[in-house]
């Protein structure tokens, strides 16, 4: 463990979170969230323009000399952590972190656009892929033009670019516009972060990031998102449990609180833990990122096989103890199940994050 990491949060970090709750209390009730399963994406417009523009946080990993906020991952888990907790359904994880990564290695402009809220991207990639999974098969012919199938990617649908890694000997990045590639939406467990296939046939597209840096720097996206994403599982993790206890407090049985139960002070005694060491161990992951840590990697792929499987019992336990109201549509519960189920894949599952852990501290796998 790095001495150096400062595990409290700093008065602009305190400031990010409140100032983000506060906003994302009074503009993304659980109501409107539901609505994205009825194929409504009118929150998503809406709250994106005041998050990445008026808040401008679309750029808090881009550089002041580049157009952005010139923060660091810290203040990117805060925001992750916020937008678990609301299961907002923005695209901030794949245009502000993933997207935004792959460019940060490259000298387009496009990146300042991406910062400034004006546009969007995604990184063409499946959801479940790790930092160390094959990248999918994109060629390009002599002409520049790309021709390549890539499915279940997050992101796409409200992207207005598209990042193709291209097939070359070290590897390329070429922005391609979205409405130049097929794109065919998913029925996807979580409708908050819906996933796409995406075919391109001789699409036109712009080289960002060159031989020499592309391919690596998909790479460094993808862990850059392993690293940060259990931000957003302990998010879920966090309002599963307060919901929980909130609820059990006035739900009476037999003539009293259900939460005086023993047995059920039991398993919130077990949750609270698991809650705040997932949350602990989010937050190290980020900070050790920011910093540029030497255990960066070993506190990740802690982050990543240790937070997943906390959000999801939270969620599933969320869903019991609220009794018959927690299997309604009405109750928002569900659809931090479906968050915590599909973050679970996202960027690798815990079991091989788990291996990649074994061979970084030298265990068998």
């Amino acid at each position: 463990m790095s001495d150096d990491i400062n595990l409290l949060e700093t008065d602009v970090e305190v400031s990010l979170r409140s100032t983000l709750r506060d906003l994302l209390a009074d503009h993304c009730e659980p109501a409107s969230v539901m609505r994205a399963y009825e194929g409504d994406h009118a929150l998503t417009q809406a709250l994106w323009k005041v998050v990445a523009s008026d808040l401008g946080l679309a750029g808090l990993l881009v550089p002041e000399n580049r157009g952005g906020a010139g923060a660091s991952a810290r203040e990117v888990a805060v925001v992750l952590q916020e937008l678990g907790r609301f299961v907002a359904p923005l695209p901030f994880l794949s245009s502000a972190v993933e997207a935004t990564t792959v460019l940060l290695a490259g000298g387009s402009a496009l990146v300042q656009e991406l910062a400034s809220g004006d546009r969007t991207a995604a990184l063409l990639v499946p959801f479940s892929a790790a930092a160390d999974s094959p990248l999918p098969p994109v060629g390009a012919d002599a002409a520049g033009r790309l021709t390549g199938r890539v499915t279940s990617v997050a992101g796409v649908l409200d992207a207005d670019v598209l990042l193709a890694a291209v097939e070359t000997a070290a590897g390329e990045v070429h922005a391609v516009p979205a409405s130049a590639a097929t794109v065919t939406p998913l029925v996807s467990l979580d409708m908050t972060r819906p996933l796409a296939d995406v075919v391109l046939d001789r699409a036109a597209g712009e080289l960002v990031v060159g031989a020499d840096a592309g391919a690596d720097a998909v790479r460094r996206a993808l862990a850059t998102s392993a690293a940060l994403l259990p931000s957003e599982q302990a998010g879920v993790a966090a309002w599963c449990f307060e919901t929980t206890v909130e609820y059990l407090k006035i739900r009476r049985q037999f003539g009293r609180p259900v939460g005086g139960f023993q047995a059920l002070k039991h398993r919130l005694a077990d949750l609270f833990v698991e809650v705040e060491s997932a949350s602990a161990a989010a937050w190290y992951a980020a900070g050790t990122l920011a910093a540029g840590a030497d255990d960066a990697a070993i506190a990740a792929e802690v982050a990543s096989s240790y937070c997943s499987d906390a959000a999801v019992h939270a969620a599933e336990e969320a869903v019991q103890l609220h009794g018959g109201i927690g299997m309604t549509w009405e109750h928002p519960v569900h659809l931090y199940l479906k968050r915590a189920k599909a973050d679970q894949i996202g960027r690798g599952l815990p079991a091989h994050h788990r291996g990649v852990l074994a061979g970084l501290v030298d265990l068998p796998s």
